[in-house]
């Protein structure tokens, strides 16, 4: 058994991160398209810093594919396309309401941390578990922050 480091993963690791980098973009994605239809400029603009931050998860998590002679992941999936979409209906329909779209926003961070989640539990003791663990937690963190948001403009 050879001992796993960042520059050799198992195969098993690197599946895991590049489901993970997928997740990311469509995180991405997500939140930028959700921050055009949103009426609200502050979350509109909290929405793309959140964006942001996954696009670094991202592309940190391509390197350790790429350091490890795999092609990286680059591109989102199919199913946060056509929730995307859903997303876009949504907010046109409730002209930018942000709490609707916030709804929409937290299912998107519900399948984030419980793909986070999945990949910690698949890789535990890997070499990648800290990278995976810190990310976790700016994860944890923006899903908590989504449903605070949610829960404020239901309130209004």
């Amino acid at each position: 058994m050879t001992l796993e480091t960042k520059t050799s993963l198992s195969d098993s690791t690197i599946s895991n991160l590049q489901k993970l980098i997928r997740a990311n973009i469509d995180s991405y994605n997500g939140f930028h398209e959700s921050a055009e239809e949103l009426s609200d400029p502050k979350v509109a603009s909290l929405f793309r810093a959140m964006g942001d931050d996954r696009s670094a998860m991202a592309s940190e998590l391509q390197q350790y594919v790429s350091f490890n002679g795999e092609e990286a992941e680059d591109d989102g999936s199919v199913a946060a396309k056509t929730h995307r979409i859903w997303i876009n209906i949504r907010g046109k329909l409730n002209g930018g309401d942000p709490y609707v779209i916030l709804i929409e926003a937290e299912r998107g961070e519900d399948h984030m941390k419980a793909a986070y989640e999945d990949a910690l539990k698949e890789t535990a003791g890997s070499a990648m578990n800290d990278v995976l663990t810190a990310q976790y937690v700016k994860v944890k963190a923006g899903h908590d922050k989504v449903r605070d948001l949610r829960d404020m403009y239901k309130n209004k």
